[in-house]
């Protein structure tokens, strides 16, 4: 029996009454620290920007879209509107258009600044970029002025206007961007055309297996001439006298600027290695947008390439069957060499034989005379 002995209850009472006390405090703390954390979460942070006309109303364009001359100067609005539900800080600027390495449209970074139609662009203070600040609900007509250089190459010209709203976190600032697309397209020379580079194949399969494998293929496209071209793409594979093999596959490639390139590599599967193929990528290209004065015929482009597939384990068995018939060939040979090596000695034994047989008989004497 264990024996417990008031100074031994009186120092447990005084460790759990600390305790109690700490368990209090923890709880407390972690009220304190909470009470902020969700007076933010209920904060939302939103923003819009879209074409505006001279009335203040959006008026229903997805893009800004222009055509236009050397040295002529073009007018337009941007009504930027918080969504959020606290007063935000926007920076509504005008900056340039770009195609990443995966061949996607992008806008220049925030601090970056632009070279081409984003740099001709000026708003009410003008600069190519304006700062406001926005209650929850409110909204601002932003009127800017293009004025296009008289050098000014033909040719589309890809930019956009951009609304930012930097919102402090504890480690990092993030940065809430929404871009409207802006094409500008100036008089000239215009020039539109894709192109395919740097075509390659290769047949991916099993040597051991020469009716279940793949073409896969690599290219670039290239956009080289001065107007923003998306394209329908169709790949497909053909062998001995044009027949095609494994079918068609189509897909559509994004949006590319002037100047921009994109590569790709497309698998064509259900393929034999009929030792001779002939693949191919077709393009049709095309103007996107809704802006019918911009819509232009464009030429299609195609390009080939010719890849050895040859079906391994079938030409190794012809190789096999090639040695038997070619050995057998040689046995046969062989023994017919031996067969009549054979006779022949033969043959000459037997006349060795009967010339000996002669010369004996000849040699012995028939009689006496008397």
């Amino acid at each position: 029996m264990l024996l417990v002995s008031p100074a031994g209850r009186a120092s447990r009472g005084i460790r759990r009454a600390f305790v109690a006390t700490l368990v209090a405090a923890l709880a407390l703390a972690v009220t304190v620290m909470t009470v902020p954390e969700v007076a933010r979460a209920d904060d939302t942070i939103g923003i819009s920007g879209v074409p505006a006309g001279t009335d203040g109303n959006a008026d229903g364009r997805s893009r800004f879209s222009y055509s236009a001359d050397p040295g002529q100067q073009i007018t337009d609005q941007y009504l930027a509107r918080n969504t959020g539900s606290t007063v935000q800080s926007f920076t509504v600027l005008a900056t340039d258009a770009f195609n990443d390495e995966a061949g996607a449209f992008g806008l220049l970074e925030t601090s970056v600044e632009p070279t081409d139609v984003g740099a001709w662009i000026q708003f009410e203070n003008g600069t190519n970029r304006v700062q406001f600040d926005l209650a929850p609900g409110e909204s601002r007509l932003v009127a800017f002025t293009m004025t296009i250089p008289a050098d000014a190459t033909p040719g589309d010209h890809v930019g956009g206007i951009l609304a930012s709203v930097v919102t402090p976190g504890e480690q990092v600032n993030l940065d809430r961007r929404l871009g409207t697309r802006m094409y500008l397209r100036i008089s000239g020379d215009i020039q539109a055309g894709l192109s395919i580079a740097g075509l390659s194949a290769s047949y991916v399969g099993d040597w051991w297996n020469p009716l279940t494998g793949a073409v896969r293929m690599h290219y670039t496209v290239e956009n080289t001439g001065n107007v923003a071209l998306a394209s329908n793409i169709t790949v497909g594979a053909r062998t001995w006298f044009g027949i095609p093999v494994g079918g068609e596959q189509g897909d559509g490639i994004p949006e590319l600027l002037p100047g921009s390139t994109r590569t790709f590599e497309t698998d064509l599967p259900g393929i034999a290695s009929l030792g001779y193929l002939n693949p191919w990528v077709t393009l049709n290209p095309f103007v996107e947008g809704d802006d019918e004065t911009k819509r232009m015929a464009v030429p299609a482009t195609a390009r080939d390439t010719i890849l050895l597939a040859p079906p391994w384990i079938v030409l190794i068995a012809l190789a096999l069957i090639a040695l038997f018939v070619v050995f057998r060939r040689w046995r046969r040979k062989a023994d017919a060499k031996r067969a009549a090596e054979w006779v022949a000695y033969t043959e000459e034994e037997a006349r060795r034989k009967a010339e000996a047989e002669r010369e004996l008989v000849g040699a012995v004497p028939t009689g006496t005379e008397r």
